[in-house]
């Protein structure tokens, strides 16, 4: 019973997250996620979370007609975690002194310090990335494909292929990817280190990941990025 609500709590904060981001897009552009792009990588989001499709039209309607009347405002924080571990954290907030603090907070508690704007992120590339599942196409297919469609790398894993592109041409790659494999698993600008911080100490480790979680945690931040090297046995002793 306790594992279950744990997961259902879990999965009712990655519905509060998407929901957000759905009525965010719907307000900022048009309410159709064919013409607009982000609002169709919020729709990808919402159906690989499963999230129900009268859930997802709900918000994108919301968002659309301005009825909630909440005014979502989006802020980045970066700073540095426990080990020098450098972090940016995207939010979506409609009470940025709140936010801030919590920020702040759990950042003063691992140990680790808020900066200011650009502290961090030229530690970090802006990329476009549209990912698909591995078993969509072999590497080679998928590298030939996103080379056609403009990208400019793909890394293929177990799980999935990223393909990676400059973020001006996330539209155009991912509408060419999905005109080949279908739908996308998820086509969304994110932060990609350009430089790591190796951690291989177990307690910095272990204060390092459960401020990762206490930010994700927080119903106004969306995305954390963090360009830790922690080796994958120490990884997997600290999974265990």
């Amino acid at each position: 019973m306790h594992r279950k609500g744990a997961q259902d709590a879990k999965r009712a904060k990655v519905f509060t997250k998407i929901i957000r981001e759905l009525t965010v897009a719907a307000r900022s552009g048009l309410p159709d996620p064919a013409a607009n792009p982000r609002l169709r990588a919020a729709v990808i989001a919402a159906r690989g979370a499963n999230m129900p499709k009268d859930t997802v039209d709900r918000a994108i309607k919301r968002g659309a007609g301005g009825e909630d009347g909440t005014n979502y405002e989006e802020v980045r924080y970066e700073g540095y975690g426990p080990g020098g571990v450098a972090l940016i954290v995207e939010a979506l907030t409609d009470n940025r002194n709140r936010t801030a603090s919590d920020v702040r907070t759990a950042f003063n508690k691992a140990g680790g310090a808020l900066g200011e704007t650009n502290s961090v992120s030229f530690m970090f590339q802006r990329l476009g990335q549209v990912t698909y599942p591995a078993d969509t196409a072999s590497a080679d297919a998928m590298l030939e494909a996103a080379i056609e469609a403009g990208a400019d790398d793909v890394e293929s894993g177990e799980e999935e292929h990223a393909v990676v592109c400059a973020p001006d041409d996330l539209s155009a790659v991912r509408d060419a990817l999905e005109a080949k494999f279908g739908a996308a698993s998820s086509a969304k600008l994110v932060w990609r280190p350009a430089t790591t911080a190796p951690v291989g100490d177990e307690d910095v480790a272990q204060s390092l990941l459960k401020l990762i979680d206490v930010l994700d945690d927080n119903d106004d931040v969306q995305t954390v990025y963090a360009n830790f090297d922690i080796p994958d046995e120490l990884m997997a002793k600290l999974e265990g």
